[in-house]
C-alpha cells in the first residue's frame, strides 16, 4: 500500500526497540516486524518501562511502523495526510502495520473502531514528554517548589494537541499504567513511561479533560498489580469513593488588597484571635459556597481577626475530623469542588478574615488506594518498622529522610498558601515528629547518629519547610502544635530554631484549665498554676489555646468544666476567657465555647445553635456570654497594649500574683508607647471591696472598660461604674464575683 506520489528509500532507519524485522518486509509489504516475546509480554502485563518504544511510529526498513495498543477493539487505521491506512491484528489488542513513509508523519490521528462506535483519536505514543529536564532535576534534588506543576494531573495543550499530562512518582515499579473511566478502569491501553533515576513516569493523553476520574496502575517489582489514587491530585471523588479528578481552576480572585497588605505588620506584634472551625460541622449540610455566605459575617461580627479551620485536605472518614489526610493537594470533596473552598477563603478575606489551615505532615493512614507502600514498597514511609508507623493512631510516618518525600510535603505547604491563598498553617503532631522515641517503649526506637532521640531528619524537614514558606509566601504564619519543652520552636532557622512564626502553649492550657476546674476553696493551693506561664512565657511566640481537643472525648465543653451552679459556671467561664484575652500570647477559641455550650462538640451535629434561640428559657445566659466574645474581640483589638508586645517582657508586669487567699491575679500591660491596661481576676465567689491595686504613675484617673460580671453578661453587675482616682500609689476598687476587670487610663 503506497501513497500517491511517493517514492520510499531502501531504507528509513533502524527498528524499534524491542522489534523483530520481518524477513520478508520489502517496501510496500505492510506486516511489521514482530515484537520479542518478552517485550510483548512485559509491555501487555504493565511492567514495560517504555512502553513508546514499542508503541506508536517508528522508522524501520522499508518506512514507518505504526503500532496501536486498544484493548477490545475491532480495527484500526492510522489515517494521515487525508488518507486511511488499516493496521493488521497481531492480537490481545495490538495492531500493527509498515506504512510507506520516509518520514514518519507529524500528525496523524488513529480510527479505532469497536463492535457499535468508531473514534478518531490521537495517538499519545507519537507525542514527547511533557515535563520539562529542570522539573526533573529539581525532583531528583528533591528542591520543585511548585511540585504540583510537575507531578499529578495537568490539562495542557501539548505538539497543538489538547488533553492531559500524568506523571507520578514511583521509582521501585516495574511499570504503570493510567486507568479510568474513560478506560473502564482497566489500564492496559496506556502504559507509561518511565523518565529514567528521577523516579517519574509520565503520559500526555489526548482528549483526556476536566472531570476525567482516573488512578495510576502499577505493578511492583515483585509483579504484584494494584490501582493507586494520585498523591498530587488536585480534585478527588467524594468518599467512599477513592478515584483521583482531572481539575481545572477557573476561580478568579478578589481580594488582591487583603494579599497585598497581610504581612504590613509581624503577626506577633499584631492583634491575632482565632476562631477555630470544623467547616463539616459548623452548620452542618452547607457546602464551601453556603459557608461563604454565612461564616465570614458571623466572624467579622464576633470581632475574631483569623479562622482556624481543621483540616480540608482530602480524607476518607470523616470521624477522624480530617487528620487521617489521603490527599495532601486536594481539598475534600465532601464540600464542593477547589474552586468552591477558594470561593471560600476569598469571601473571608474580602471580610477582612485571615485564614489558617490545619497541615498534618506527622502521619498518613494506611488505607491501600492511597499513599501506603505506594508502589509496592515502603516509598512516603520508612522502610525501618522502628519508625515506619504512628504508635498512637495505627498510621504510617513519612519518611523525613528521603528528599522526595520532604519535597513532597515542603512544595505541600507552599501549595496551600500559593493557590488557595492560605494565611497560615497550624502544623499538627509536631512532638510526634520531633522524637524518635515517641509513644515508643525501649527498643522500638533506634538513637540518632549522636546517641540522642531527636529525629534529625524531621528537624531538617520543618526548618525546610518554614524557610521555604516564609520566603516564598510573605505575610504568611507557620504554627506548631508542639507539647514539649523543645527550645527555639519560634527561633528563626538561621539560628537553630525550628522556624515557627507561632506555638501553641500547651503548658499555660493545661495548667490554667487544672486551675479553674478547681473549686474555688481550693483554688489558693493551686495559685501558681495561673501564674507560672509567666515564668517561660517569651521563651516563644505564643498562642492561647482552647481547641477541640479540649472539648471531646468526655473532657466536658469549657463552660462544663467549670465548678459549682449553673450561674458560678457561666461566671467562671467569662472570668477565664477575660484573664485569657489579658494574658501575653494570642487567643484561639473553638466553637461553641464562644457562647458557653454546655455539651462537647460532636463532629456529627456541631455547635448548639439552637441555646441561643427565642424560644429557650436559658438563651439570655448563652448571648451574653457570646456578646462577652464580641467586647473581647472589640477591645482587644483595639488595645495595643494587650498584642503590641506579646513577645517583649517589658510589655507585662504583675500587679498581684501572690494573693493565693483571695484567689486574685493582676497584672498589667503595656503598648509600645507606654499606654497600659490594668487586668484583675478575682476567681472567688466573694465580692472585694475597696481592694487596693497598684498602678504607675502618669495616669491619675482610670476606668472599667470591661467587667465579665456586667448584667448584659449575665452576671450580677457588681464593680465600680464611675472613674477611679489614683491614691497612695494605686486604686481602690470592688472587684465582683468570679469576674475579670479590664481597667484603662481616662485619657
Amino acid at each position: 500500500m503506497a501513497l500517491r506520489g511517493t517514492s520510499l528509500p531502501e531504507t528509513a532507519g533502524p527498528a524499534p526497540v524491542g522489534a523483530v524485522p520481518h524477513p520478508d518486509n520489502v517496501r510496500g509489504d505492510p506486516r511489521p516486524p514482530a515484537l520479542d516475546q518478552a517485550e510483548r509480554g512485559r509491555l501487555l502485563g504493565g511492567a514495560h518501562h517504555d512502553p513508546h518504544a514499542l508503541l506508536g511510529a517508528h522508522p524501520v526498513p522499508g518506512g514507518t511502523v505504526f503500532r496501536a495498543l486498544r484493548p477490545h477493539a475491532r480495527a484500526v487505521s492510522v489515517v494521515a495526510d487525508g488518507t486511511r491506512h488499516p493496521l493488521v491484528s497481531e492480537g490481545d489488542g495490538l495492531f500493527a502495520a509498515v506504512l510507506p513513509y520516509p518520514e514518519i508523519p507529524s500528525a496523524y490521528t488513529l480510527l479505532v473502531a469497536y463492535d457499535d462506535v468508531e473514534q478518531e483519536v490521537h495517538d499519545p505514543y507519537r507525542f514527547l514528554p511533557a515535563v520539562g529536564e529542570l522539573d526533573l532535576h529539581l525532583i531528583r534534588e528533591g528542591r520543585h517548589e511548585q511540585l504540583w506543576q510537575a507531578l499529578g494531573a495537568e490539562p495542557m495543550t501539548h505538539q497543538g494537541v489538547t488533553g492531559t499530562r500524568f506523571t507520578v512518582w514511583a521509582p521501585n515499579a516495574q511499570g504503570v499504567r493510567v486507568a479510568g473511566d474513560f478506560t473502564y478502569w482497566d489500564g492496559t491501553q496506556y502504559p507509561m513511561r518511565s523518565l529514567g533515576a528521577s523516579g517519574v513516569w509520565e503520559l500526555f493523553l489526548p482528549g483526556i479533560g476536566e472531570g476525567a476520574r482516573y488512578k495510576f496502575e502499577i505493578t511492583s517489582r515483585y509483579g504484584h498489580r494494584f490501582l493507586k489514587a494520585d498523591p498530587m491530585a488536585r480534585r478527588t471523588e467524594v468518599p467512599p469513593d477513592t478515584a483521583s479528578v482531572v481539575a481545572v481552576s477557573r476561580h478568579e480572585w478578589g481580594d488582591a488588597e487583603w494579599m497585598a497588605h497581610r504581612g504590613d505588620t509581624p503577626v506577633h506584634q499584631a492583634p491575632f484571635s482565632v476562631y477555630e472551625v470544623h467547616l463539616p460541622s459548623w452548620r452542618p449540610g452547607l457546602t464551601y459556597r453556603q459557608l461563604a455566605d454565612e461564616l465570614p459575617a458571623y466572624v467579622k461580627e464576633m470581632g475574631f481577626t483569623h479562622v482556624e479551620l481543621m483540616p480540608v485536605a482530602g480524607h476518607p472518614f470523616s470521624g477522624s475530623w480530617g487528620y487521617q489526610v489521603t490527599s495532601y493537594y486536594a481539598p475534600t470533596p465532601r464540600l464542593g469542588s477547589p474552586d468552591d473552598f477558594k470561593y471560600l477563603v476569598d469571601a473571608l478575606h474580602r471580610a477582612g478574615i485571615g485564614v489558617i489551615m490545619d497541615w498534618v505532615p506527622a502521619h498518613f493512614p494506611k488505607d491501600d488506594w492511597a499513599l501506603a507502600r505506594f508502589d509496592g514498597e515502603p516509598l512516603y514511609e520508612p522502610g525501618d518498622w522502628r519508625r515506619a508507623e504512628h504508635p498512637d493512631w495505627g498510621t504510617y510516618e513519612f519518611d523525613f529522610g528521603r528528599t522526595e518525600v520532604r519535597n513532597f510535603l515542603v512544595a505541600n505547604a507552599v501549595y496551600w498558601c500559593q493557590e488557595f491563598h492560605i494565611d497560615g498553617l497550624r502544623v499538627d503532631a509536631v512532638a510526634s515528629m520531633l522524637y524518635l522515641d515517641y509513644s515508643r517503649d525501649s527498643g522500638q526506637w533506634e538513637p540518632n547518629v549522636f546517641g540522642g532521640r531527636e529525629d534529625l531528619d524531621a528537624v531538617a524537614f520543618l526548618q525546610e519547610m518554614n524557610a521555604t514558606v516564609y520566603r516564598r509566601c510573605p505575610g504568611v504564619v507557620t504554627i506548631a502544635e508542639e507539647s514539649t519543652a523543645w527550645d527555639g520552636v519560634t527561633r528563626p532557622t538561621d539560628c537553630g530554631g525550628l522556624g515557627f512564626g507561632l506555638k501553641w502553649n500547651m503548658g499555660w492550657m493545661h495548667d490554667s484549665l487544672q486551675y479553674i476546674q478547681k473549686e474555688p476553696v481550693h483554688r489558693k493551693y493551686h495559685h501558681h498554676e495561673m501564674t507560672f506561664s509567666m515564668v517561660y512565657a517569651y521563651s516563644e511566640n505564643y498562642v492561647l489555646p482552647i481547641s477541640h481537643d479540649e472539648v471531646v472525648h468526655g473532657k466536658q465543653a469549657l463552660v462544663s468544666k467549670m465548678p459549682g451552679d449553673w450561674w458560678q459556671r457561666r461566671a467562671n467561664h467569662r472570668a477565664y476567657l477575660g484573664f485569657m484575652w489579658a494574658h501575653p500570647g494570642k487567643q484561639l477559641l473553638f466553637m461553641g465555647q464562644e457562647f458557653a455550650q454546655g455539651a462537647e462538640w460532636s463532629e456529627a451535629h456541631g455547635p448548639e445553635w439552637w441555646l441561643l434561640g427565642d424560644d429557650y428559657h436559658s438563651a439570655g445566659d448563652h448571648r451574653g456570654v457570646r456578646d462577652l466574645v464580641r467586647d473581647l474581640n472589640t477591645l482587644y483589638r483595639d488595645t495595643p497594649a494587650l498584642w503590641q508586645r506579646d513577645c517583649d517582657p517589658g510589655g507585662f508586669r504583675w500587679v498581684l500574683c501572690d494573693a493565693a487567699d483571695d484567689n486574685v491575679f493582676a497584672f498589667l500591660r503595656f503598648a509600645a508607647d507606654g499606654a497600659p491596661l490594668l487586668a484583675v481576676s478575682n476567681f472567688s465567689p466573694v465580692v472585694r471591696h475597696d481592694y487596693g491595686l497598684w498602678v504607675p504613675d502618669g495616669f491619675p484617673a482610670w476606668r472599667q472598660a470591661l467587667n465579665t460580671d456586667d448584667v448584659r453578661y449575665g452576671g450580677s453587675g457588681v464593680g465600680s461604674a464611675g472613674p477611679l482616682k489614683r491614691e497612695d500609689n494605686g486604686l481602690r476598687v470592688t472587684l465582683p464575683p468570679l469576674a475579670t476587670l479590664w481597667l484603662a487610663p481616662e485619657r
